[in-house]
């Protein structure tokens, strides 16, 4: 059994070592929050384009069935109640527009869901509080070495063991 960095588990890892673990668990950490962020973006466009899409489809329509459907509806009121012809186009018309209403309806809701959508924020908010921890990570104090144990006799030691 080895560890990540493939040096055997239980066995002393140099400081040199660490740093390298520790510097590609940060660069993982980082490219695993730019992947959340963008996927937590791209929902929020998707939203976004929903909104759109519903608010296009209201538009079109209302622009496109007002001809048609105005002239089918009010000569099929006017056949079943013998009202007014112009009366008969007005209810109509205010049919085609409750169904548009309901359509921009849809949209706002959509719209609103995508602007509530906080997916960036998350990831920026991750980020920072990742960043505080590791400003306050501050390193175990050494013990001092005592005056006949200068750095000679460390470069001696260190020399020795490599």
């Amino acid at each position: 059994m080895s560890a990540p960095d493939g040096s055997p588990v239980g066995a002393e890892r140099s400081i040199g070592q660490l740093f390298a673990s520790a510097t590609a668990d940060m660069s993982a950490l980082v490219h695993d929050e730019i992947a959340l962020a963008k996927a937590q973006l791209k929902q929020d466009v998707k939203r976004g384009a929903t909104s759109g899409g519903a608010f296009t489809a209201a538009g079109v329509l209302l622009l496109f069935s007002l001809p048609m459907l105005n002239f089918a509806l009010a000569y099929g009121i006017r056949t079943w109640s013998d009202w007014n012809l112009a009366v008969c186009f007005l209810l109509s018309f205010a049919a085609n527009v409750l169904i548009a209403l309901l359509l921009a309806l849809i949209g706002i809701v959509f719209a609103k869901k995508a602007k509530k959508g906080r997916g960036p924020q998350k990831v920026a908010a991750s980020v920072k509080e990742t960043a505080g921890v590791l400003q306050k990570a501050k390193p175990h104090p050494r013990p001092e070495l005592p005056e006949d144990r200068g750095p000679r006799a460390v470069e001696a030691v260190a020399r020795s063991s490599s």
